[in-house]
């Protein structure tokens, strides 16, 4: 029987038009891994069974844990109910899971949301004056969708690429995420990629990393 956990909404804080971050308490020996996710659903009766996943984006150090979530328009999803809840509102979480983790600097690509995972990471990273040649590739719709686009620039500076696949103006990359791109950016294909985002971007991407030639052993991503 998985452990269930209830958490309390301490603090919300908005990043973008539809991505807002959820601070809660963290339950007594509570741990996770930079990286990993959790089932959560809002401890309401009717909502209870309703468990989606979603990625810790703070640090396991921290005294509280954190989800940085995007808010979609469907009224029968969890988000769309995230969306207009206060602090002093609960959830249920499991116990922390996942495939993706730091294992070796290398090259991180995200598509929208799918970014979660590496926000952890990241901040793990830089806190312990880690962050080396790490590379982040995150594609977005429009500029305006990039989540925490100042913090990724200050931990990350040059190695911080931003793709643009709807804004034709954009000052970033205007384009998408292929095989002519990755070629292009990726000066190696033997170190480690870490991909995360919608079903078929990750298929796409790991299909083409493939066809360039890297090791499927380096390839980290959520199976």
């Amino acid at each position: 029987m998985e452990n269930t956990h209830i958490v309390t909404v301490k603090e919300i804080i908005s990043r973008t038009h539809d991505v807002k971050t959820f601070r809660v308490t963290k339950p007594g020996n509570f741990s996770f891994t930079p990286g990993q996710a959790t089932d959560l659903s809002l401890n309401r009766k009717d909502w209870k069974e309703n468990k989606h996943p979603f990625t810790f984006t703070g640090l396991p150090s921290d005294d509280y844990l954190e989800f940085t979530i995007k808010i979609y328009t469907n009224p029968q999803g969890l988000t769309y109910h995230l969306d207009t809840i206060e602090t002093g509102e609960e959830f249920e979480i499991s116990d922390a899971w996942g495939a993706i983790e730091y294992k070796s600097e290398g090259v991180f690509i995200a598509g929208g949301a799918g970014v979660t995972p590496f926000i952890s990471i990241f901040r793990y990273l830089n806190k312990q004056n880690k962050i080396g040649n790490n590379v982040l590739i995150f594609s977005n719709q429009t500029e305006d969708d990039i989540i925490l686009k100042d913090e990724f620039e200050k931990i990350l500076g040059k190695n911080f690429i931003n793709v643009i696949t709807r804004q034709p103006e954009t000052n970033y990359y205007y384009g998408h995420v292929d095989k002519f791109f990755l070629e292009k950016e990726i000066k190696d294909f033997n170190q480690q990629v870490y991909v995360c985002g919608p079903d078929e971007f990750t298929k796409n991407i790991l299909d083409s990393l493939k066809e360039l030639g890297a090791d499927a052993e380096m390839l980290v991503f959520e199976k």
